[in-house]
């Protein structure tokens, strides 16, 4: 009777829990899956203008030529946003007062450039390549050349419409006008522009 009750006791212990057993069932914890945030973005496709203000450094191989100070004016031009990728052209003028010299003065200076960059969403960064066409006077006398530019630059969408940003050009004349000077000018600009 002993070896039938200790049967009995042995068979309960190891029996497994059934509905309604002396054990409440443990929940599974509920993980929620992450929130991915979807990506700020802008379209930079389309036309567009604007204004830009800066700052000037020109250099020449001629003695007395250089000086910097104060160049700005407007720009205009087209963008395709290829969806990271985002090419484009644009024309740009500038008005300086960069005195040269005794004699020489930087009067303005015409940019054509194309561009490619990299649509970040809201922000655009970009690099530059064209034409430049500048009017100076050397030693009291009026020329004009056209040379190279690059840059580099960025511009941020405040709303679908307004834009705010910096380009850095680097300009190149090899012999300026064939006046026998080669004339260096790098600028540094604000910009802001409204697209269409």
């Amino acid at each position: 009777m002993k070896l039938i009750s200790s049967f009995v006791v042995a068979s309960a212990l190891s029996a497994p829990a059934f509905a309604g057993g002396l054990t409440e069932p443990v929940a599974e914890p509920v993980i929620a899956a992450p929130v991915v945030m979807a990506p700020v973005s802008a379209d930079w496709t389309g036309f567009y203008a604007g204004a830009q203000l800066g700052y000037g450094d020109v250099s020449s191989n001629l003695a007395g030529v250089d000086g910097n100070g104060a160049l700005g004016g407007v720009h205009a031009g087209y963008r395709y946003d290829f969806g990271q990728f985002v090419a484009g052209g644009e024309l740009a003028y500038n008005g300086s007062n960069i005195d040269l010299g005794a004699t020489s003065k930087l009067d303005n200076l015409t940019q054509l450039k194309v561009m490619g960059g990299y649509d970040l969403g809201k922000t655009l960064i970009y690099g530059t390549v064209g034409a430049a066409h500048a009017k100076a006077a050397i030693n009291g006398v009026n020329h004009s050349d056209t040379g190279y530019l690059v840059g580099v630059g960025m511009d941020y969408a405040i709303n679908d419409a307004w834009t705010i940003g910096a380009e850095f050009d680097h300009h190149r004349f090899n012999n300026f006008d064939k006046a026998g000077t080669d004339i260096r000018a790098n600028t540094a600009q604000i910009r802001v522009g409204y697209r269409f």
